[in-house]
């Protein structure tokens, strides 16, 4: 019998996940095929508590190999009042799709699939690596500035208040894998690129996680990825863009795999919000009529 799911932040397992047992690091680069995930045996190790949903780590064995990943069942999300219930996982999927169609390969590996509690969204694990791991130091993405303006290789996003009635300029780095990702949120419409969704893989790599407010019919668009609002997009940019239009089209295999996970108007939605950055040729700008920045900002 299936063990039945406990409200989120209530499931059992200790609140800092352990190694699998077994488990070499160099299993938890990334790139695991989907195959692995969809397949393997999953095991709970653990849980991250400090999600808003349910959030487990857990380690997933498929042909003699022992991987991390991270799984989030839907019995496990909290309801919303802009978002179906128990869409959450889906949108996820939805989103490294999309991703993975871009050829840019932004978000980790994601499938969905039965788990120990129930269906949810499986992830492959991505580990920070330490300075000095390959060589390379992890990059900084993010910071405070008490300056007035942004230092060169940095793209200001705007002014926050820092206590004691100070303020501090948010600066994100001018780096062409985040300005990708302020594309792809934009195709998806992210209601949350906070600054803990963004993680250094090793190898130089960078990936975004947590992607289940995402895809709405209205636009929700909320990023700290703001620097480049309004600038022209770079070729490369529009080249994806151009292919993710092609894509798109109702007989390719993309649209039908997103009508599995997505609903229709939101497909419509996704088309013309491609159709309307190829028109543009910009990056878009906050609307006003939603908050441009999530909170907490990571």
């Amino acid at each position: 019998m299936e063990p039945s799911v406990e409200p989120a932040g209530q499931l059992p397992g200790p609140s800092a996940p352990q190694d699998p047992p077994g488990t070499d690091p160099r299993e938890r680069a990334p790139g695991l095929p989907d195959a692995f995930l969809a397949e393997g045996e999953l095991t709970v190790r653990g849980q991250i508590r400090e999600a808003s949903n349910a959030v487990l780590y857990c380690s997933v064995t498929h042909e003699g190999r022992t991987a991390a990943c991270v799984y989030k069942p839907v019995d496990g999300e909290r309801p919303l009042w802009d978002f179906p219930d128990g869409t959450l996982a889906q949108r996820e999927v939805a989103a490294y799709e999309v991703s993975r169609a871009t050829g840019w390969d932004l978000i980790p590996t994601t499938v969905l699939r039965d788990g120990p509690y129930g269906t949810g969204m499986v992830q492959e694990w991505i580990e920070a690596p330490a300075d000095g791991d390959d060589g390379e130091a992890v990059p900084e993405l993010l910071a405070l500035v008490e300056d007035e303006g942004p230092a060169p290789g940095w793209k200001a996003v705007g002014f926050a208040e820092i206590g004691d009635g100070r303020t501090a300029l948010l600066v994100h780095a001018d780096h062409p894998w985040l300005r990708r990702l302020a594309v792809l949120d934009a195709v998806i419409n992210n209601g949350d690129r906070k600054g803990g969704h963004l993680l250094p893989a090793t190898g130089g790599q960078l990936f975004a996680i947590d992607h289940g407010v995402t895809f709405n019919a209205e636009d929700k668009l909320r990023t700290l990825l703001w620097g480049w609002a309004g600038e022209p997009l770079t070729e490369e940019a529009l080249e994806v863009l151009r292919g993710l239009q092609d894509a798109l089209t109702a007989a390719a295999p993309l649209a039908a795999r997103l009508a599995e996970l997505i609903t229709d108007a939101e497909i419509e939605a996704l088309r013309e919000r491609v159709a309307e950055l190829l028109r543009t040729g910009r990056h878009p700008e906050p609307g006003g009529q939603w908050p441009a920045i999530p909170w907490p900002p990571v």
